[in-house]
């Protein structure tokens, strides 16, 4: 289950992945737009900002997620992204941070630009971290005999390459950009690697555990991240956050 309110926590840093993105859309007046798999829904009125003129998609798979979107005005619907088939008008649709949940998600993207209409664009963001300590170390901590029972975790394969992705939708006729950006976060904050963590790659950790184990893996993960990623005298931890875009359009 999604909270709403932990993935907004440090929603200024998540935000940044997502500006990068959308500014390499070179759409002009699209008809529809669809932020994909939405959220709280807190970035989707960007998308009405840049395209005044368009309709306006916005879906989620997390029941959750769309309420929190339409509490703060976006006209969100419950989908499910895997089934979710383009209409004939879209001209943008725009997929942050998302498919990353998504096993068969590069499918997914060949399927989307044959069913575009020629000059639609797909813009796709993902954590390409999976090799990180903020993964690796959850990996390791999960696989060990106390917790390995229950915990079925995303690998280090669970995101392609920036040029697999580019190769994947030249081989359809798009004309692609691809590319990666590591932030170095400036995150600030007791334990800010593990509260950062906790509203994303620690979700299905926390959805497989009874409260009592939830807080015994935090309290034994939290140690592991904290040699890591030691905070600063200052008492602010660097935490370097590598992204993968891909903004294609379709021919």
């Amino acid at each position: 289950m999604w909270d709403p309110a932990k993935y907004l926590d440090y929603q200024d840093e998540r935000a940044r992945p997502f500006y990068d993105l959308l500014a390499r859309v070179g759409a002009t007046e699209p008809r529809r737009v669809v932020d994909a798999g939405c959220g709280p829904g807190n970035l989707t009125p960007s998308l009405a900002e840049r395209w005044p003129g368009a309709v306006m998609e916005a879906f989620d798979s997390s029941p959750d997620m769309v309420a929190a979107a339409r509490a703060s005005g976006v006209d969100a619907t419950l989908a499910d992204i895997t089934r979710w088939e383009p209409p004939a008008d879209t001209g943008v649709v725009l997929t942050n941070a998302v498919l990353q949940w998504v096993p068969n998600h590069r499918e997914l993207l060949v399927r989307w630009a044959e069913a575009l209409p020629a000059g639609a664009w797909i813009a796709m963001q993902v954590p390409g971290n999976y090799r990180a300590p903020s993964h690796d170390l959850v990996r390791k901590l999960a696989a060990t005999s106390r917790w390995s029972r229950s915990l079925d975790l995303p690998g280090e394969d669970t995101v392609s390459e920036p040029q697999d992705y580019a190769e994947l939708l030249a081989a359809r006729g798009c004309a692609v950009d691809a590319w990666e950006t590591t932030y170095v976060q400036r995150l600030t904050g007791e334990d800010a690697v593990l509260e950062w963590i906790t509203g994303t790659v620690l979700r299905p950790v926390k959805a497989a555990l009874d409260a009592a184990d939830w807080d015994r893996f935090r309290f034994e993960l939290g140690s592991l991240l904290r040699d890591a990623y030691p905070p600063r005298a200052d008492g602010t931890t660097w935490f370097p956050f590598r992204r993968v875009f891909t903004v294609a359009r379709v021919s």
